[in-house]
């Protein structure tokens, strides 16, 4: 039986450039991410004409609404990251070409072109902050997309009809290990009140894989004279801007509460197991809510935590994602609240590694579209 491996095309709306792509995510492993591959079809008219053909790998960073660009206001940041002539080449050395690459050139002939685009160690993460339904336009957050275009030189004006657009991720995976497992311990006294009120928090572990559920042992011990009515624990999403001076957000993902085993009254204690699932499914609407970035045709998931090698880079990421539990004991108007907060980690497993392209397997080309649109995600 002969398999297919798929492949991403994409052509310009003359028809006369095709881009392919073996895949259009590209996995951080924050040492290093895994270079962009692809090949470049260029038509015979263009290659006999002398044109210029450029690539470029473009990180856009959108941090306000499209509808509100008015009075020639742009919200928009776009970081050319890799620009390069692709034809005619200006350097006769040639990188490796991939197993891909090779098959792809074997198949479109002699007017195809490989290149190889590297994304730098400290870019940010593919990161979308979800629209609200009335909202049209361009979403907010950090996207890539590599562009191909002809032009005399790599800053010169494009024209739709001759320029490539096709959207990439650049995406981070969980760590195969866990770390320890998240443990607190608060307490609060009172005024001209004897005792204190003590809440324990644990989470069954530290690292947990989007679908799964958060399992958040509650313990109560209350050595004051206060009664706590009520408790509640709930999954915090939080959203850091870095652009902007006071850009962080937090947003409830997922929340339980409960009045099972209360009143907690002075002397009593509390053993108590909540379990939380923070998904895309409840908060589909909700706007603002960070998502992974988003490619047309696939459903989109709440974004994965930011993993950053040391704080020194953080400044150069465009949106930083990190979750949280948070359980609140409710001692009434007079008592106020109890609160604990305990971080983890949510990210997306990463998936079992493809085998290498075998020579039995075939290349099945899977077209994105040509429409003339600026970018297609």
């Amino acid at each position: 039986m002969v398999m297919n491996f798929k492949v991403f095309k994409k052509c310009s709306p003359n028809g006369k450039l095709a881009l392919y792509l073996g895949k259009r995510d590209f996995i951080d492993y924050l040492s290093a991410t895994e270079p962009l591959d692809g090949v470049l079809l260029i038509d015979q008219e263009y290659i006999n004409s002398g044109r210029k053909i450029w690539g470029q790998l473009v990180c856009s960073f959108r941090y306000g609404r499209e509808d509100d660009e008015v009075m020639g206001l742009n919200f928009q940041k776009d970081l050319y990251l890799t620009s390069e002539q692709l034809y005619p080449r200006q350097t006769k050395s040639e990188t490796n070409s991939t197993k891909l690459q090779e098959r792809l050139l074997k198949k479109l002939g002699p007017n195809a072109i490989p290149f190889t685009f590297t994304f730098p160690q400290c870019a940010p993460a593919s990161v979308t902050l979800q629209q609200g339904k009335d909202e049209s336009g361009e979403p907010c957050g950090v996207s890539y997309y590599v562009k191909i275009f002809c032009g005399e030189n790599e800053s010169d004006l494009t024209h739709k009809r001759s320029t490539i657009c096709l959207g990439v991720r650049k995406i981070q995976f969980a760590p195969t290990k866990q770390g320890r497992q998240p443990c607190t311990i608060v307490k609060k006294d009172f005024l001209l009140s004897p005792g204190e009120l003590e809440l324990e928090v644990t989470l069954d572990k530290q690292l947990y894989h989007h679908g799964e559920s958060i399992a958040v042992n509650i313990c109560v011990r209350n050595n004051s004279n206060k009664v706590v009515k009520k408790l509640k624990a709930l999954v915090q999403q939080g959203i850091d801007v870095v652009i902007f001076q006071n850009g962080q957000f937090r947003a409830v993902i997922d929340a339980v509460e409960t009045q099972d085993g209360c009143p907690i009254n002075p002397g009593s204690t509390l053993q108590k197991i909540l379990y939380l699932k923070p998904n895309i499914e409840n908060n589909n609407h909700r706007r603002g809510i960070a998502l992974d970035g988003v490619i047309k045709r696939e459903s989109p998931e709440l974004a994965s935590s930011t993993l950053l090698t040391t704080p020194d880079v953080r400044d150069s990421f465009g949106i930083i994602v990190s979750y949280a539990v948070k359980v609140k004991l409710y001692l009434g108007a007079l008592g106020g609240e109890l609160c604990a907060e305990l971080p983890f980690i949510f990210m997306r497993p990463k998936p079992s590694e493809r085998v290498k392209l075998m020579p039995s397997e075939s290349v099945a080309v899977e077209d994105v579209g040509n429409d003339e649109k600026s970018t297609d995600n």
